[in-house]
């Protein structure tokens, strides 16, 4: 059955029922309830409402809220604390050969004394067992005594002596520091014919040392005095003692 048919239906009823209340007529019973209408389509929003008050504040502060934004960054605090030096770590490869420095300046070997001497013997003085060569051959740094026979250093370092002596006989030479013996070379000559003794050294020496050239009598000391052959005695200086 059509609803808009039952709607008219119990409307017509609704109003025969108070006609007849009105005119004393008994009154017939209730009909049916109607099956319900259709919903009416929603109203227009109403206006907004007042603010309603606060509510309680929750019983449990157990219960947080959803984590906030993240803040502004505060100030740096005040340094730590210094902690203890770590274990050495292993060492590293090594680096590649920096770049060639600058070129230095160029040296003046007049500025650095070289004492260096050689002599020989023309008309020498005695002087005990000390071979005295009077005739100054070179004297740098004035480091040679014609008169003693004796080498002074001024410097000190490492020196070199030689000397060729010539005799006529058996002869035995030492090149001694400070009046001690410190190499020998001896020379048998019996035939009495001139021949040359030869010898050498480096000596390390200190301010003050003196060296010279001596004769051993036992062994032989027959240095040959004349203008057919030198007897010469030489040194320098060969490397100055660095500080």
């Amino acid at each position: 059955m059509h609803p808009g048919f039952l709607l008219a239906a119990s409307i017509l009823a609704a109003v025969l029922g108070m006609a007849l209340l009105e005119d004393g007529v008994c009154r017939a019973p209730d009909g049916k309830n109607g099956s319900p209408g259709v919903p009416g389509r929603d109203g227009r929003p109403g206006q907004k409402g007042d603010m309603g008050e606060p509510g309680r504040a929750a019983l449990s502060s157990s219960i947080k809220g959803s984590k906030g934004d993240a803040g502004e960054p505060g100030y740096p605090g005040p340094p730590g604390m210094r902690g203890s030096p770590g274990r050495p770590g292993p060492r590293g490869m090594p680096g590649l050969p920096g770049p060639p420095g600058q070129k230095g300046q160029a040296g003046n070997a007049l500025e650095h004394p070289r004492p260096a001497f050689s002599a020989s013997r023309l008309a020498p003085p005695r002087a005990g067992t000390t071979v005295v060569f009077d005739r100054i051959i070179t004297n740098e740094e004035n480091s040679y005594s014609p008169q003693t026979g004796k080498f002074t250093c001024s410097i000190p370092g490492l020196y070199y002596f030689s000397f060729q002596v010539v005799s006529s006989g058996d002869l035995c030479l030492s090149i001694t520091k400070n009046g001690r013996g410190v190499v020998s070379f001896c020379d048998n000559n019996s035939r009495g014919i001139l021949q040359v003794n030869s010898g050498s050294s480096v000596l390390s020496l200190a301010k003050g040392d003196h060296v010279s050239l001596t004769t051993n009598p036992v062994q032989g000391s027959s240095i040959y005095s004349g203008s057919e052959a030198d007897s010469v005695f030489s040194g320098f200086l060969v490397s100055p003692e660095t500080a």
